[in-house]
C-alpha cells in the first residue's frame, strides 16, 4: 500500500481532537500537512474555517493525493473555496461528533432547539465527501447509526423531500474508524490496601450528568462505605453548581481534583484508581473511559450510548443508570474488587488504530 501525502485540516485543535491527529499523523505511514485552528467558539470555527484554510493552502507549494478533515469543517464550503487541484482530491471526512445529536445545552435536546444549519453543513459536507471520492467515518457504530437516524428524520421535514435519500446513502457508505489510545500500564505492584478509590472524569457539563455521580456518593458516605474520589476533566467559565457543592461537602475524601495540568498527571491519575465511573448522558465513544481501564482501573459504566458496543456486554461493566444502582455497584466492588482488564480494551490501542485509518484514506484501501 503506497505512502500519500495528506493535508490534514482540523479546525478545532484541541483536547481530543487533537489527541486523535497528533496520535494518529505520529503513527501513520503516510506523511502529512497539517493545518490547525485554536480550540474555542465552535461554532465560528465551523462558520470561517473553510475560508481561512481555503486561503492558508493557497499558499502551500506541495502536492497532496487526499484531503482529511474533522466534521468541524465545511467541506463542501472549503472545495468551493480551495485551489482547484486541491479541491479534486479525494476528501476523507471524521466524525468526532456532531451538532445533529449532541445535546443542546438548555433544553432536552429536543429537535426543536437546534440551529438546523449545522446539522445541514454536517449532511453537506459528507455528502461532499463521498462525491469527491473519499470516505466518511464515525468514532463508533453508536455514533454513526445515531446520526443517520437523526439526520433521516429531519430530512423528512424539508420541503420537498429532495435531500431525502442522502440518509440512506450515508448510511451504506459511512465507516467506523475508533481512536486510538496511548496510556502506560499500571505499574506491576500489589494494590495498596484501603479505601475502594473511584475516578470520575468527564467534561463538567449537563451531558455528563455529574449530579449523578454525587448523588451516589452521598449515598456510599451515608451507608459508611469506606471510599476515596477523584473528580478529573475539563471545565469552563460557566459549569454546574454541583462541583462547588460536592468539593465542599467531600473535601474529607477528595484526592484529585479539577483538570490535570499535564498528562503524567493525569495518568498517575489513573494509577491510583481503582474505578472508572461514568453516568454520561451523552458519550459518542467514550473515550476516558477507554483509557482508564487500560491503565488498569474496573469499569462502572451505564448500559447505555456508546458503551456497550465499544465494551461489549459484560454484565460485570455495567449498572442500570441511576444514582442509585451506581451506589449499589460501588459498594459491592469496596467488598470484592476484581482484578484490572486492560484486554478489553486492547483493540483501541494506537497501532491498530493508526493502521485502520491509514486503509481508510489509502486509495487502496
Amino acid at each position: 500500500m503506497r505512502r500519500m501525502n495528506i493535508l490534514a485540516l482540523n479546525p478545532y485543535h484541541g483536547g481530543s481532537h487533537a489527541a486523535f491527529l497528533d496520535g494518529w499523523t505520529a503513527r501513520s505511514r503516510h506523511t502529512f500537512e497539517t493545518l490547525t485552528l485554536p480550540a474555542h467558539h465552535w461554532k465560528w470555527r465551523m462558520r470561517h474555517a473553510a475560508e481561512t484554510f481555503a486561503t492558508q493552502v493557497a499558499g502551500l507549494d506541495e502536492t497532496f493525493d487526499a484531503v482529511w478533515c474533522s466534521s468541524m469543517l465545511d467541506l463542501a464550503a472549503f472545495r468551493g473555496l480551495a485551489p482547484a487541484a486541491l479541491a479534486a482530491l479525494p476528501c476523507h471526512l471524521y466524525f468526532h461528533e456532531n451538532q445533529l445529536t449532541y445535546p443542546t445545552r438548555d433544553t432536552d435536546g429536543s429537535m426543536a432547539s437546534r440551529d438546523h444549519h449545522f446539522a445541514v453543513t454536517h449532511a453537506t459536507s459528507a455528502l461532499a465527501a463521498l462525491r469527491s471520492g473519499g470516505s466518511v467515518a464515525f468514532n463508533s457504530a453508536f455514533h454513526r447509526d445515531g446520526f443517520v437516524v437523526a439526520l433521516r428524520k429531519l430530512l423528512r421535514k424539508t420541503p420537498g423531500r429532495e435531500l431525502i435519500h442522502a440518509a440512506d446513502w450515508l448510511e451504506e457508505a459511512a465507516e467506523v474508524c475508533p481512536p486510538g489510545i496511548d496510556v502506560p500500564p499500571r505499574p506491576a505492584a500489589p494494590r495498596e490496601p484501603g479505601p475502594l478509590r473511584v475516578l470520575w472524569a468527564a467534561r463538567w457539563e449537563h451531558d455528563k450528568d455529574p449530579d449523578a455521580f454525587f448523588a451516589a456518593v452521598r449515598k456510599l458516605v451515608k451507608r459508611g462505605v469506606d471510599l476515596r474520589i477523584s473528580v478529573r476533566g475539563e471545565s469552563f467559565e460557566q459549569q454546574p453548581e454541583c462541583f462547588a457543592i460536592a468539593r465542599e461537602r467531600f473535601a474529607d475524601i477528595i484526592d484529585d481534583w479539577g483538570y490535570a495540568e499535564t498528562r503524567a498527571d493525569y495518568h498517575a491519575t489513573l494509577h491510583r484508581s481503582d474505578v472508572y465511573v461514568s453516568t454520561a448522558r451523552h458519550e459518542f465513544f467514550g473515550l476516558a473511559a477507554i483509557e482508564a481501564v487500560a491503565a488498569g482501573c474496573f469499569p462502572v459504566l451505564p448500559h447505555r450510548l456508546a458503551y456497550p458496543g465499544v465494551f461489549g456486554e459484560d454484565a460485570r461493566f455495567y449498572y442500570r443508570g441511576t444514582p442509585d444502582t451506581l451506589a449499589d455497584r460501588l459498594e459491592a466492588l469496596a467488598a470484592d474488587l476484581p482484578g484490572p482488564v486492560p484486554q478489553a480494551v486492547a483493540r483501541y490501542t494506537w497501532p491498530a488504530a493508526a493502521a485502520a485509518l491509514d486503509g481508510q484514506i489509502s486509495a487502496e484501501g
